[in-house]
């Protein structure tokens, strides 16, 4: 029977569906490039205290099931937090998730007389746009104010375009608040027991967020799946049987299904012999975003209360900062506590190469224009450089992803998924949902059923970002 599995990435798409396959009894190897799993969902030690890359939160909103596989792997370590962060707007600090109360008594008057305008111009007929971009469609919904205070420059912070050159496929997968009626139906009380436990609360594990990953990494080998760490895929060959040959620095594997997780454009150039070579070109359109991750280590108990603070302006160079112990209310140790600054960037922006004193300063100043001077002395300073950190939906996306999504999706027994194998901009449990189905998929018998996955997949495009 074709029943070999062998699974590029160890991130929580790679793990979860690890898990799925040894559970019923699937021979699965997982190749993983980097020295631990989770890959950007993971955490990594600094001076005692767990950190992760950025600012991640396991949401309400993750589907029932795996929610309850996640609470029996982790047990009490998975705690519920309330939700706590801020968002600096035009020289302003509001409460985010946004609070009534908190708009009502802190939002800038120029703001809240241009939401109210923008609400009554709505009232009035327009003229559709010759042309649906992001931009086109927040500002239809949200209206000129909310785009040109919050919106549009967090955009330009985030992806590196203008909002007009962004695909509209980025406002409905990225922004869950898609018109200003729905915005304010989130803020309301009572309006609606999902929404209002969305807004109000997440889960987080007690040592981090890659304790999840690390979790399902467990389970899996514990299952009998093999994890081969610092292992990198070097090139992926079709047999003359069919079957599937995977170079790496240790030697060949073989495999009767290759499931990937890696970016789709990097699994299309593992390829020998090659794709064509419009497959090829299509590799070099598709964009993903870098992120430069700064971790100053601080001598005080903590920096503030909240967990995350949001910066849209463009004059505060990073978008956001979390002070992890928060996440969990770590009382230990007491005497340090350790800020993350994250800088949205590109390889080939100064930031990128810039020496680990200069981002430190760089944190430093941005913060003392936000009004949150750091008085503690920095006693470390930690950079993490993240390649490829999500997804660039520039207009015209759809071609290249296309080419490329359609050579391998006609591999018989090659699979992608994940955020990267389907360039897709979503959170952990959206991975794990695409790990689930493709477990479900895969016939005892070896054999795919190709009808149920598209099925999958169209449900995979219907997943908006939870923040």
């Amino acid at each position: 029977m074709s029943r070999r599995v062998v699974i590029l990435g160890a991130g929580p798409a790679g793990l979860g569906a690890a898990l799925g396959l040894a559970q019923r009894g699937f021979p699965v190897t997982v190749l993983e490039r980097g020295d631990r799993v989770g890959g950007n969902a993971g955490s990594f030690e600094i001076d005692g205290i767990r950190v992760d890359y950025g600012s991640h939160r396991l949401h309400p909103a993750t589907d029932p099931q795996i929610f309850e596989e996640i609470q029996e792997l982790l047990g009490d370590d998975l705690l519920e937090r309330p939700r706590h962060g801020r968002i600096h707007l035009l020289g302003r600090f509001l409460h985010f998730p946004l609070k009534p109360i908190d708009l009502l008594l802190r939002t800038p008057p120029r703001f809240a007389l241009g939401v109210g305008r923008d609400l009554l111009g709505r009232l009035l007929p327009r003229r559709a746009p010759s042309r649906e971009t992001f931009a086109t469609v927040l500002e239809r919904g949200l209206g000129p104010t909310i785009c040109r205070d919050f919106y549009f420059p967090y955009a330009r912070k985030i992806w590196g375009l203008e909002p007009s050159e962004i695909a509209v496929a980025q406002a409905r997968r990225r922004v869950s608040a898609g018109s200003i009626g729905k915005l304010l139906r989130r803020l309301l009380p009572g309006a609606g027991q999902g929404a209002a436990t969305t807004q109000g609360t997440f889960f987080y594990p007690r040592r981090g967020f890659g304790q999840i990953a690390e979790a399902y990494a467990d389970a899996a080998q514990a299952a009998g799946a093999t994890l081969h760490l610092g292992t990198t895929a070097q090139a992926v060959r079709r047999t003359a049987t069919g079957t599937f040959e995977i170079d790496t620095e240790e030697g060949t594997i073989e495999a009767d299904h290759v499931w990937s997780t890696i970016p789709n454009a990097v699994l299309a150039r593992l390829f020998e012999p090659a794709p064509p070579n419009a497959v090829l070109e299509a590799t070099k359109r598709l964009e993903l975003r870098s992120m430069l991750l700064v971790y100053l280590v601080l001598e005080t108990t903590r920096f503030t209360e909240y967990d995350a603070h949001y910066f849209p302006a463009a004059d505060i160079p990073f978008s956001r900062l979390s002070e992890p112990r928060n996440y969990a209310a770590l009382s230990e140790p007491s005497d340090r506590t350790i800020l993350c600054a994250e800088f949205p960037c590109s390889r080939e922006d100064a930031l990128w190469s810039a020496s680990d004193a200069e981002l430190a300063d760089t944190v430093r100043n941005g913060l003392a224009r936000a009004g949150l001077p750091v008085e503690a002395r920095v006693t470390r300073v930690v950079v993490r450089r993240l390649p490829a950190a999500y997804p660039i939906y520039r207009d015209g996306y759809e071609a290249p992803f296309e080419a490329i999504d359609t050579f391998l999706t006609g591999c018989d027994r090659l699979l992608t998924f994940g955020r990267q194998g389907l360039f897709a901009h979503d959170n952990t449990h959206h991975a794990l949902a695409m790990a689930r189905g493709a477990t479900e998929c895969l016939r005892d018998d070896g054999t795919f059923d190709e009808a149920r996955w598209q099925a999958y997949r169209a449900v995979f495009e219907t997943h908006v970002v939870e923040d």
